[in-house]
């Protein structure tokens, strides 16, 4: 599955307990009818995947949607849904070469 958007925001990497566990948040904002803006959660190494991204960048994320049952102590159960990052490129369709510098850059020769 993919996130196909511009970047809304970037969050800062944070640590979450003592032992060592990152998340990153980016949220994407679709380019639809309707947009969306879909958060998107990076963990662990992949927090540094989004190290190249600023806000504003035309990106593809590919996720992985996570879903978990949890029961409260009076046992009424939920369901909870996540969002989860683990690979981003700029979408070359929709980027400017300056957004995008993997893309080959042509220069006009004087000739």
């Amino acid at each position: 599955m993919e996130v196909i958007g511009k970047i809304y925001k970037v969050g800062s990497v944070i640590e979450r307990g003592s032992n060592g566990f990152k998340t990153r948040e980016v949220v994407v904002e679709t380019d639809e009818k309707y947009p969306q803006k879909i958060a998107v959660e990076f963990i662990q190494d992949n927090t540094a995947l989004v190290d190249a991204y600023k806000e504003g960048d035309n990106v593809n994320i590919a996720i992985n949607l996570r879903g978990r049952e949890w029961t409260n102590k009076d046992g009424v159960t939920k369901f909870f849904n996540s969002v989860q990052g683990w690979k981003i490129k700029y979408n070359k369709e929709l980027s400017s070469a300056d957004q995008n510098p993997d893309r080959e850059k042509v220069e006009d020769l004087p000739f």
